[in-house]
């Protein structure tokens, strides 16, 4: 450990005991508490939290059964289920610390100790106790999360055919450890829907970790998502769990899945195939059995015709495929969103609001290129600006409503010229990210977007 961190109590009625194990371990924890009678445990563990607890199997003279030691195991474990603890004796009896296993012991130590193996072994009990205090904490925050998510604002809203139908494969494939992947365009709720699964399945009492792989750099996609142990890169002070530990048995949502490199995508395959992960800098394996949910907005049939996309990665994440509508696809919703929203955002500002009777029928004639998402943010920020009691068109800040005419042409320039006025629209005329939608160079684009007078 490089930097003191960590609580430790040691409990052992020999003082040079104490004195020695303060002075080995202090240059590598911050706070070490010695005491030497066991009855000030009962004190010691209401009054202070410790990462680590080494307990002595005796306290009386002459005694070698290693019961009292075991008694006070048992208190600890009673009241603190969690807490890592070592036991210590001078007498290595292998019935005695596999019986000290059996009470809860998370490691045994034989005196007189090797420092090194001393430190390694308490060090270690130290990244496991700081591992699962992580764990909970994230299941703590898990649970808020699901608080949230069926709060008004999270709630699925919407009452089309199409998505009636994604929400009933949902419900279906929940109850199952089959692997989802989960289609659609950019802000048409990926995650709400792969976070519905989570919590209708058996898994719902665990982690839902989120990962968005459009945000991880190559040279970090290992370190996050399988771990590493300290030493294993310039910064690696200490050992790291990846989100696929974290996940334990709960679900790993793997976001932008489109956007691995193939190199990561191999990396990623071999771990699913193994259900093993080998941390950064370990050559030890681990076991994981996290549920795997992933989505992209990308084609990821077209991506592995051009060989961009792992075909047999594709097999591994698509055992069921979830395509969520476009919002433009489901227009009979947009006015009970919208409706939901206003209600949401009304009571977060304070204010008492309603729709102008046309402003529905206007919302409705949008075609949402940023779909739920921008929806929602957009009726935030009429709630926010209006000054009187009703929401009107005036208060929406939305580019000209069906400003892509749609054509049944089939004449091919009609439909490219369609295609990409529909892709500058969607990316808000950004003209890189329609390129790449659209499979093209930039320098294409621009002399496509000139032959057919798209100006943006």
């Amino acid at each position: 450990m490089t930097n003191k961190e960590g609580s430790l109590l040691i409990v052992d009625d020999d003082l040079d005991v104490l004195h020695t194990a303060r002075v080995i371990l202090k240059p590598y924890f911050q706070k070490i508490t010695v005491e030497s009678n066991p009855q000030q445990l009962n004190y010691l563990i209401n009054n202070e939290a410790f990462d680590v607890i080494i307990l002595d199997m005796n306290y009386t003279n002459g005694v070698t059964t290693g019961k009292e030691g075991l008694y006070w195991l048992k208190y600890i474990i009673e009241n603190i289920p969690d807490q890592l603890v070592i036991m210590m004796t001078a007498y290595g009896d292998i019935k005695l610390a596999v019986e000290a296993m059996k009470y809860g012991a998370n490691d045994f130590v034989v005196k007189p100790w090797e420092n090194e193996k001393f430190i390694a072994t308490v060090n270690s009990a130290y990244l496991h106790s700081k591992s699962k205090k992580e764990l909970k904490d994230i299941k703590s925050k898990q649970e808020s999360v699901n608080k949230i998510f069926s709060s008004t604002h999270n709630t699925i809203i919407g009452e089309s055919r199409s998505l009636t139908e994604v929400l009933s494969i949902a419900g279906k494939v929940a109850s199952t450890d089959a692997a989802v992947l989960i289609l659609g365009e950019n802000g048409v709720g990926k995650e709400v829907i792969a976070q519905h699964i989570h919590n209708l399945s058996n898994r719902a009492g665990e982690p839902f970790i989120k990962v968005d792989l459009g945000s991880i750099s190559e040279s970090l996609f290992e370190s996050e998502l399988f771990g590493h142990v300290k030493g294993a890169f310039t910064d690696a002070k200490t050992d790291k769990e990846g989100r696929l530990s974290i996940a334990g048995n709960g679900t790993l949502f793997l976001d932008e899945i489109g956007n691995l490199s193939m190199a990561m995508q191999s990396k990623l395959l071999s771990v699913l195939q193994n259900k093993q992960v080998i941390p950064v800098g370990s050559t030890q394996p681990k076991s994981i059995n996290a549920r795997i949910i992933s989505a992209t907005n990308s084609s990821l049939s077209q991506m592995i015709e051009e060989k961009t996309f792992r075909e047999d990665l594709l097999y591994r994440l698509n055992t069921v495929e979830i395509r969520i509508p476009a919002l433009r696809e489901r227009p009979d919703d947009i006015a009970l969103l919208s409706k939901h929203y206003l209600q949401t955002f009304s009571k977060k500002y304070n204010k008492t609001l309603q729709f102008e009777e046309s402003t529905l029928n206007y919302l409705s004639n949008y075609d949402w290129p940023g779909n739920v998402r921008e929806l929602m943010h957009s009726i935030e920020r009429a709630v926010i600006m209006s000054d009187s009691k009703e929401i009107t068109k005036d208060d929406f800040i939305l580019k000209s409503v069906n400003k892509v005419k749609r054509t049944d042409s089939l004449n091919i320039d009609e439909v490219e010229k369609e295609l990409i006025e529909k892709a500058l629209l969607k990316h808000d005329g950004n003209v890189s990210k329609a390129a790449k939608e659209l499979g093209m160079g930039r320098t294409t684009i621009y002399r496509k977007m000139d032959k057919y007078n798209i100006n943006y």
